[in-house]
C-alpha cells in the first residue's frame, strides 16, 4: 500500500517483506521524500523502517484512534 502526503512530496509505502519472512521485523515502512532540499524534513531521501507485526498493529491502531478523535472533534 502506498500513501502520498504533503502534495505528493512524501511517499509512504507499507508492505510485508516476504524475503525477510524468517525475521521477526518483516513489515516494511518505506518513506521517500522528493521535495526540494530546503523543504526536507528527513536527512535521507529514502528511509526504511522494519516493524514486527505487533509494532505494525500498534502503529495502525494509534493512527485509527487519532483519526477517530479528529472526526469526533470536527
Amino acid at each position: 500500500m502506498t500513501i502520498h502526503l504533503l502534495d505528493k512530496t512524501l511517499q509512504i509505502e507499507i508492505f510485508y517483506e516476504c524475503e525477510d519472512q524468517d525475521l521477526e521485523d518483516n513489515v516494511c515502512l518505506t518513506i521517500v521524500e522528493t521535495c526540494p532540499p530546503g523543504e526536507k524534513i528527513l536527512r535521507a531521501g529514502e528511509t526504511h523502517l522494519f516493524l514486527t507485526p505487533n509494532e505494525a498493529r500498534a502503529l495502525g491502531e494509534a493512527l485509527l484512534i487519532a483519526a477517530n478523535r479528529s472526526d469526533a472533534a470536527g
